[in-house]
């Protein structure tokens, strides 16, 4: 059997060739994604390939970058040449944008803001939840270790310290005051800052360090059906961001490589009813409502907030707290002394 998938990392990602498949040589994409998108386009790209080899006869390939969010948005601007990305956070791609590789507006490329999906943070635990975590406030007694990636390479990172703060200033009398002393006990709790949401998940799971990892809910679900719902479970806390998941077509790139018509019908299958399936299958909130409907008891309605109406924005948001001398950056400072 010819590969048609395959993941691209590290010194790879250089040597990166176009595949073959049969006796021709066969037209490939590269995506450049977040960290834990792994697991949905081991099962997503499989199947555009079965459906594009339908319609047209031609065999495709699609290769995959994955890391954290940040880091894979500085990849593309500083030459990884990806046709398509699909981030957790607009952020980066509006910075691949302010680099020239594709418009401004490229949110209104496609539906729902160019987001196909969403997944919210959450906590998994320990079974049995022997630490009594079951919501922020407990994440800031004394004793408990915090996994969590780093919120300056990791929009993992960045929403989860919204959400924290997020819950401390909504409680009766808080102010954002409150938010920083909150966000100060949360990360003296953190023993590491990994790069990435998959790094938190090895510290988490494989290395057993800390009592909580926080994390996107098809992560969580992702580790429970890989390492055992007998060992991890999942807790909701009473408030959570919506974390949506943009994609883009890097025009300039898809372009030179004659992939422009290939890359738009890979980015618009992600929102036919069966990838928002296979979205199902791999934990994400798809944006499709009768998909929704359908598994609404697999996903229940959670409290969420977002981060365009509650924190003025991603660019507001990244200067304020997560810009070089931001509040992230003093909190830490204070945190490591």
């Amino acid at each position: 059997m010819k590969k048609i998938y395959s993941l691209i990392t590290g010194a790879a990602l250089a040597a990166a060739s176009t595949l073959v498949a049969g006796n021709a040589a066969a037209a490939g994409l590269l995506n450049v994604s977040y960290d834990v998108s792994r697991s949905f386009y081991k099962d997503l790209n499989p199947a555009f390939v079965a459906q594009w080899k339908q319609q047209t006869g031609q065999t495709i390939t699609i290769d995959q970058s994955h890391g954290g969010s940040s880091k894979q948005a500085r990849a593309v601007i500083d030459g990884l040449e990806a046709d398509v990305v699909t981030m957790n956070n607009p952020l980066d791609i509006d910075a691949i944008a302010d680099a020239g590789l594709l418009p401004k507006n490229w949110a209104q490329q496609y539906p729902d803001d160019s987001s196909p999906s969403w997944s919210p943070i959450v906590f998994v635990v320990r079974k049995g939840n022997p630490s009594n975590i079951h919501d922020w406030s407990d994440l800031v007694r004394s004793g408990i270790q915090i996994v969590v990636p780093n919120p300056k390479t990791s929009g993992n990172g960045r929403y989860s310290y919204l959400a924290a703060w997020q819950y401390a200033r909504t409680r009766p009398g808080a102010s954002d005051t409150d938010s920083i002393e909150f966000e100060k006990k949360l990360f003296a709790n953190v023993p590491v800052l990994d790069v990435g949401g998959r790094d938190a998940t090895t510290t988490f799971v494989q290395r057993g360090i800390g009592n909580v990892l926080l994390t996107f809910e098809s992560e969580a679900r992702l580790i429970l059906a890989n390492f055992g719902a007998d060992k991890y479970e999942i807790v909701n806390p009473s408030i959570t961001v919506r974390a949506d998941n943009p994609v883009a077509l890097i025009d300039k790139v898809a372009a030179k490589k004659g992939n422009t018509e290939l890359a738009k019908a890979y980015l618009k299958f992600h929102y036919t009813p069966a990838a928002q399936e296979i979205l199902i299958r791999n934990g994400l909130r798809p944006a499709d409502p009768a998909v929704v409907q359908k598994h609404v008891a697999e996903f229940p309605p959670l409290h969420t907030f977002t981060v365009a109406k509650d924190f003025g924005g991603w660019p507001h948001a990244q200067k304020l707290h997560f810009s070089d001398g931001g509040i992230f950056d003093q909190i830490i400072s204070r945190t490591s002394k």
